[in-house]
């Protein structure tokens, strides 16, 4: 007979902002976001976990995940990074964040455009530009 798995349950730290940033992700990044709804979460929820431990603490691992994504938007704005938390003690995993922040916010409030088939911010425009014009300049 197969050994069943506990089951662990997905809580959000801050539900309305965690909302906020995976609607961005399904936006600007959809395999991401196919990855993350339909491969990660259920994972999870099985009790494998996955990521880079990144602290652990009274039973508790704080875990980094990286998502798919390509490497211009890496280098422009980082990695597409999923944190969360497991208690263990509770079974529960807390869905704590989407990195990188700023840009996902950015891109949830208003309509972000693209440079080069890069998202880039509003408010860093001139900034995002350079990034993509001197990676495709080193690409050369």
């Amino acid at each position: 007979m197969e050994e069943k798995k506990e089951k662990f349950q997905l809580l959000y730290r801050n539900e309305p902002e965690f909302k906020k940033l995976e609607r961005s992700v399904k936006k600007y990044n959809m395999l991401s976001y196919k990855k993350l709804y339909f491969n990660y979460y259920p994972l999870l929820k099985q009790g494998e976990f996955l990521g880079e431990v990144e602290k652990e603490e009274n039973n508790v691992k704080i875990y980094n995940l990286k998502l798919p994504t390509d490497m211009m938007f890496i280098k422009v704005h980082g990695y597409l990074q999923l944190k969360y938390s497991v208690d263990f003690n509770e079974k529960i995993i807390y869905l704590e964040t989407i990195e990188p922040q700023k840009i996902l916010l950015e891109g949830h409030q208003s309509e972000l455009s693209s440079y080069k088939g890069v998202m880039i911010s509003k408010d860093e425009s001139e900034k995002d530009m350079f990034k993509v014009n001197l990676l495709n300049m080193i690409n050369k």
